[in-house]
C-alpha cells in the first residue's frame, strides 16, 4: 500500500492519531501488538490516571533548532521555552561529531506572552520579535514554533509568518506544535518537517547520484566513513545542516533514515513531493539488519558490488567479538524503555547478544509509517527476526508504570535511551545503561561497542548495588503491589523476579 499523505500546500500536517492511528496505551506481547495492527483491531487504550507526557513543542523544535543557520521563536509565555534550551548545549557538545568547526549557541527566542496578550491578542507582539529576531542574529530561516497559549486564544500564526516572510525576504515558517494537538508525542517532529519541507527543500535541479540524505538526530558521524567505502556521500537531514544543505536534498538519489519515529513524515515528503525514494527497511542494528539495509541501500543505489564486499569485511572484522560478546551476555536478562523505532532496535541488539528481554517500555506505537509499507514495521522486522517479546508496554513516559515493573522484574539491565528512565533502575539496584548518541550500536561495529558496554555496565554493579540500600523509593507499598497496567484495565504478562 502507498499512501498519499503529504500536503505542502497546507499550513499544518495532520497529528498522528489521525493520520497513522498511533496509540499510547497497550499491554501484551510484541507480536500481540503486530497482529492487533495488521488486523485492523488496534484500539489506544484510555488511562483512568495519567502522571505526565510529553510536549510537541520540544518536538518540533528538535527538528528546526540545529540547522545551522536558522533561529526558532517560542510564540508563547517564555516558560514555553524552557525545555527548549537543551539544544543549544546539544549542538555545542555534538557539534564536534559532525564537523562543525566552531559549533555557536543555538539562537532561540521567545515571544514572552503575557496575561494582557491573551485577552488581546499576540500577533503584534510576534510581529515584533520576528523584525528583532531577523536584525539581531540575521537568519536565513526563522521557525515560529507555536504553544498551547497562542493556539488556544486562535493567534494568526500563519498570517504573521506570511507577512514577515514578505517583509524580511527570508522564509518564515509556522510550525502548529501546541501541546495540547496531540498525544503522541512525535507529531512534533512531523510539524517541524512539514515547515522544513514547505520552506526550504527546493524542487531539483539534477540529480546527484552519490548523494544520499539521512533523517536522524544528533548521533556521531559514522555515516560518512560507511558511504565513503560505497563511493557515496552523506546528506544529514537536518541537525547540523545549513539551509543550502536542505535545499538539495531534493537531488539525492535516495533518503534513509535512522529512526522511523523521527524520519516517517519527511521521508514520505522527499518520495512523494520531490522524487527521492525512500530506503523502505528498518534501520542498521544488529547483523541481519545491517545486512538487508546494506544491500537495500546498495540496490537503490546501484552499489551491490560495493555493499556485499562492505558487508564481508565487516563480518571478518566484528564477528569473532561479536561471539565472545554473545557467549558473556547468554542468558542475562534486560528491560528496555525507549522511543518506538529506536526501543525495537536496542530490543534486537539484546537478543542478538544473547540477552533475554523481560519486556519493553515503549512510548507510543504507529501501526504503520507514512508510506504505509510493510517493511518499515520495525516492530513487526523485530517480531520476524528474533521472535516475541513478553511484557510489551506502550505508555507514553508514565514513569510510575515502569517503576512498578522494575520493582517485579529486576533485570540484570535496564537500557534507556532518555535521560531521566535510568535513574529508577539504580534506585532499584539495577545496573542501567542509557546512550543518548543513537548512531552507537549501529552495524556491526555497532554492536560490538553497544555489547561491550552493556558487559561493563553489568560488571561495575557496586554503585547502584549500594544505591539501591539507601533509596527511598517514593511510591506507596500499595502501588508497588498492583498490577503495573491497573489504571490500563485487569491481566498482566510481565515476567516477575524470583
Amino acid at each position: 500500500m502507498n499512501l498519499s499523505i503529504v500536503n505542502l500546500k497546507a499550513a499544518e500536517v495532520q497529528v498522528r492519531e489521525n493520520r497513522l492511528g498511533s496509540i499510547t496505551g497497550f499491554e501484551g506481547t510484541a507480536a500481540e501488538l503486530v497482529r492487533c495492527a495488521r488486523c485492523g483491531e488496534l484500539n489506544d487504550s484510555e488511562r483512568s490516571f495519567s502522571q505526565c507526557l510529553g510536549c510537541s513543542t520540544s518536538n518540533a523544535t528538535c527538528a528546526v533548532a540545529l540547522i545551522q543557520d536558522s533561529a526558532v521563536i517560542s510564540h508563547g509565555p517564555i516558560g514555553c521555552a524552557g525545555c527548549l534550551h537543551d539544544y543549544g548545549f546539544t549542538y555545542r557538545v555534538n557539534g564536534k561529531h559532525r564537523g562543525v568547526a566552531d559549533p555557536q549557541q543555538r539562537r532561540i527566542f521567545s515571544s514572552n506572552m503575557d496575561e494582557n496578550d491573551t485577552v488581546y491578542g499576540g500577533s503584534e507582539k510576534l510581529a515584533a520579535a520576528i523584525r528583532q529576531v531577523c536584525q539581531r542574529v540575521k537568519p536565513n530561516v526563522i521557525f515560529i514554533v507555536t504553544t498551547c497559549a497562542s493556539g488556544i486564544i486562535g493567534d494568526d500564526v500563519q498570517g504573521a509568518a506570511d507577512e514577515a516572510e514578505q517583509e524580511l525576504g527570508i522564509p518564515v515558517a509556522a510550525i502548529f506544535c501546541e501541546g495540547f494537538r496531540s498525544k503522541i508525542w512525535t507529531s512534533g517532529f512531523d510539524a517541524g518537517y512539514h515547515g522544513v519541507a514547505r520552506k526550504l527543500i527546493k524542487p531539483p535541479v539534477k540529480k546527484q547520484k552519490d548523494l544520499v540524505n539521512i533523517v536522524n538526530f544528533w548521533g556521531a558521524d559514522v555515516f560518512s566513513e560507511w558511504f565513503k567505502r560505497l563511493g557515496l556521500r552523506v546528506n544529514y537531514l537536518t541537525p547540523y545542516a545549513t539551509t543550502k544543505q536542505i535545499a538539495v536534498s531534493s537531488e539525492a538519489v535516495a533518503t534513509v533514515q535512522i529512526c522511523s519515529t523521527l524520519g516517517s513524515y519527511l521521508a514520505a515528503a522527499l518520495e512523494q513531493e520531490f522524487g527521492v525514494p525512500e530506503i523502505c527497511v528498518s534501520p542498521p542494528y544488529g547483523i541481519e539488519q545491517t545486512e538487508k539495509w546494506f544491500r537495500e541501500l546498495g540496490k537503490m543505489t546501484g552499489k551491490e558490488t560495493e555493499a556485499e564486499v562492505f558487508l564481508r569485511e565487516e563480518r571478518e572484522k566484528w564477528l569473532p567479538e561479536i561471539e565472545a560478546l554473545k557467549q558473556k551476555l547468554f542468558g542475562k536478562t534486560a528491560y528496555v524503555t525507549a522511543g518506538a523505532s529506536h526501543g525495537h532496535a536496542l530490543l534486537g541488539l539484546l537478543k542478538e547478544l544473547g540477552l533475554c528481554p523481560l519486556g519493553a517500555a515503549i512510548f507510543h506505537h504507529d501501526p504503520v509509517y507514512d508510506k504505509g509499507i510493510d517493511t518499515l514495521d520495525s516492530l513487526n522486522n523485530l517480531v520476524e527476526l528474533y521472535g516475541d517479546v513478553p511484557g510489551y508496554n506502550v505508555c507514553n513516559k508514565q514513569e510510575f508504570e515502569l517503576v512498578n515493573i522494575l520493582h517485579r522484574t529486576r533485570p540484570d539491565v535496564l537500557l534507556a535511551r532518555h535521560g531521566g528512565m535510568t535513574l529508577w533502575g539504580a534506585k532499584f539496584g539495577v545496573p542501567s545503561l542509557l546512550i543518548g548518541d543513537e548512531h552507537y550500536g549501529m552495524g556491526y561495529e555497532g554492536l560490538v561497542k553497544y555489547g561491550r558496554r552493556i558487559v561493563n555496565t553489568i560488571e561495575n554493579d557496586e554503585f547502584v548495588k549500594n544505591l539501591a540500600r539507601h533509596t527511598v523509593i517514593p511510591y506507596s507499598k500499595w502501588w508497588l503491589e498492583q498490577d503495573p497496567c491497573t489504571f490500563l484495565g485487569t491481566g498482566t504478562s510481565y515476567v516477575e523476579a524470583d
